[in-house]
């Protein structure tokens, strides 16, 4: 857990130089949240962790940084660092609703489902709603192989209508071997946005691996023309034409 001490909330000074401090001081904690999620929006979920771990430096109430910092653990694979750092919100907020949801898809991912569970349902039981909520609960019944998964992703789908929601849901179905579910997921969120480089990217990513590599081409191309520096959709065409495999190559992305 080396790497993730600079989320510390309290974190020591001494570790920035002083240029850097100065430069921090001079952007507020709305501005870092604007990045974390502009990262996010583009793969770059290392990018996007770090991001919301500065703007909880500025102001550590923001629940929405703290639900997003675990979120990105997650996507990142850093699975128990992702519960540690959603049970040290709860204990701030042990009322908010997306933190549950963020400890239980932690859990989910470690095989806890007892737990999962537990944290799923106190989610569901505060008041309001959201897609992530909808989102965890659904990927705890496809962890579960249970039918009414659909359901729960579908509801979220609901919720919320940015492109990022199916995205995301669309990793969940790729994590457990579903790709045609993964690219069905992927192919919405390029409805809702046309303009999203990395919904396209990640549509592209889904053709390749079940095979469709004509489709991924364009995918992938499609990327290309709204973001001309998106390196792994250069890295696509590349792989396509030579016949190889790319999806394992996803998380050099997420670390940049």
């Amino acid at each position: 857990m080396a790497r993730f001490t600079k989320l510390e909330i309290d974190r020591n000074e001494e570790h920035h130089s002083h240029a850097e401090t100065i430069a921090a001081s001079r952007v507020d904690d709305t501005t870092w949240q604007k990045r974390a999620e502009e990262s996010r929006r583009l793969g770059a979920y290392e990018g996007a962790l770090q991001y919301y771990s500065r703007a909880l430096e500025s102001d550590k109430t923001q629940v929405a940084c703290w639900v997003g910092q675990v979120q990105m653990l997650i996507l990142l694979e850093e699975y128990p660092e992702a519960e540690l750092w959603s049970r040290k919100a709860l204990e701030l907020f042990p009322a908010e609703a997306d933190l549950f949801a963020s400890r239980a898809q932690a859990l989910i991912r470690q095989s806890k489902t007892r737990d999962a569970f537990g944290a799923i349902d106190q989610a569901m039981q505060q008041p309001g709603q959201s897609a992530y909520r909808w989102t965890v609960r659904g990927e705890l019944l496809l962890a579960g192989r249970q039918p009414t998964d659909r359901h729960c992703f579908d509801k979220a789908l609901q919720i919320d209508s940015d492109w990022l929601v199916p995205v995301e849901i669309s990793l969940i179905h790729t994590h457990y071997g579903q790709p045609n579910n993964a690219l069905a997921r992927a192919r919405l969120a390029v409805e809702r946005d046309a303009t999203s480089p990395y919904a396209w990217y990640i549509q592209a990513a889904c053709q390749q691996r079940m095979g469709m590599a004509v489709p991924a081409r364009r995918s992938a191309q499609h990327c290309l023309e709204l973001k001309q520096d998106f390196r792994l959709a250069q890295d696509l065409l590349m792989e396509t034409e030579q016949g190889g495999s790319l999806w394992q190559r996803l998380r050099s992305l997420w670390s940049n």
